[in-house]
């Protein structure tokens, strides 16, 4: 059932033994939200955690690092930024959804939606429903907030940012959200063993169809020789896109069992998730994944393909 804010807050006042569900390969939108609901609702008084089925990458422990984590029997379960059960990778089929708050136009509806697709990111739409269970936003939930928007919003530069999400960042940083310190870690500060991964997956970028198609292959023998890991993975998908002439960006990543997962960028001329949604994947108009039960060769024929229908 569609709801909207105020329904969502009160819901969430109404309910108690809340565990917060982030989707699979974790990103700034989904932990942003699920760690900023979390606090909200510790001012409440409430039983909250935030979970999530991979390892939460380093950069990221500042939206956490003062939250003790507990342990409690779940009484309702909530899922941000996630717009279908399959993105929670092992969490999918452990737990009844009963609300999901979300921005995807992929969405499922699988539970109690608050679904404002038009908003670009999952944080927006959060920091309205805090407003509405009338939490005083500290400087700790306004620095989760504004990570949710800067990353989902490529730190502000993509079409989908809104005049309104320009006024959300800046009352963030009013409640104290550290806006440089954040888009430095999030965009300008490389690890040692992700830039020895971009380098190797630069030197493994190929182009097709009349060079409107660039592809980036990820594999695992390249995680083993640069040290990095797919949780180091998340600034590639937009190099594609970086290239003059290229309306469809593939970043493909190949998994410890061989499948693998693609991540897709485009300009308006392609609807990424119309893309994604033809391999049964999701996502935003210019940004959308989708995953593979084949290898990465498989993989990249099926969507060059699929790229050519959509470029003619």
């Amino acid at each position: 059932m569609r709801i909207d804010v105020n329904q969502c807050a009160q819901l969430l006042k109404d309910n108690d033994n809340i565990l917060i569900l982030t989707h699979a390969h974790p990103d700034g939108d989904t932990l942003g939200c699920g760690f900023a609901l979390c606090r909200a609702l510790m001012k409440l008084g409430k039983i909250c955690a935030v979970i999530n089925s991979d390892v939460i990458p380093k950069k990221y422990n500042y939206l956490f690092d003062d939250i003790a984590p507990i342990r409690f029997k779940p009484g309702y379960v909530v899922a941000v930024d996630v717009a279908t059960p399959n993105l929670l990778g092992d969490l999918n089929g452990q737990y009844h959804i009963d609300l999901c708050i979300d921005h995807h136009s992929t969405n499922t509806e699988y539970a109690d939606n608050l679904l404002l697709e038009d908003t670009p990111a999952a944080c927006e739409i959060m920091y309205d429903v805090i407003k509405a269970l009338d939490v005083e936003i500290d400087s700790k939930m306004a620095g989760c907030l504004y990570t949710g928007l800067t990353t989902d919003t490529g730190c502000f530069r993509y079409a989908s940012t809104t005049a309104k999400t320009y006024r959300a960042a800046a009352d963030l940083i009013e409640l104290g959200a550290d806006n440089g310190t954040i888009n430095r870690v999030m965009f300008e500060t490389k690890t040692k063993t992700y830039a020895r991964l971009e380098r190797m997956a630069l030197e493994s970028m190929e182009f097709f169809e009349n060079e409107r198609v660039a592809v980036i292959t990820v594999t695992q023998d390249m995680y083993k020789k640069t040290g990095s890991n797919e949780q180091e993975t998340e600034a590639l998908a937009p190099l594609t896109r970086q290239v003059e002439g290229v309306e469809i960006g593939i970043t493909i990543r190949e998994k410890i069992d061989g499948t693998c997962k693609a991540s897709l960028r485009t300009f308006e001329t392609v609807n990424a998730a119309e893309l994604a949604r033809s391999f049964g994947g999701g996502g935003h108009n210019q940004a959308a994944a989708c995953r593979f039960d084949c290898g990465v060769a498989e993989a990249k024929a099926k969507l060059v393909e699929k790229c050519g229908e959509l470029l003619k």
